[in-house]
């Protein structure tokens, strides 16, 4: 992974509000996402794909849904970045977080596996 290809590819707040919480969480749907964003779906999906292109994310389908995790061959040194400005920085991902602790379905209960 190239140093600034990273930086770059977290430079916009919506994709490194994403790539935290995907990180924080495991793994999270583009519902879960779009709740905790605020933000609609194409806004949403378009970040998340610029992020799978920057080689930061992995992607599973699940029927008509795809959920997002952190792509394991990330960097020992990318996956300390993302853990130390989430750690530094806990105001960053509150309001989020809190959105996405009271989705009220959350998968596998939000999206339906068809």
């Amino acid at each position: 992974m190239d140093p600034i290809q990273f930086y770059k590819c977290l430079a916009e707040e919506t994709r490194l509000r994403s790539l935290l919480l995907i990180a924080r969480e495991g793994e999270l749907c583009v519902c879960e996402l779009m709740e905790a964003l605020a933000e609609s779906q194409p806004k949403t999906s378009r970040h998340l794909a610029q992020l799978r292109n920057c080689g930061l994310l992995l992607d599973r389908r699940q029927g008509q849904w795809v959920f997002y995790r952190i792509d394991p061959a990330l960097p020992p040194w990318a996956r300390t970045v993302l853990e130390q400005t989430a750690e530094s920085n806990p105001g960053f991902l509150r309001d989020s977080l809190g959105r996405l602790k009271h989705m009220a379905d959350r998968p596998g209960r939000c999206c339906p596996t068809s």
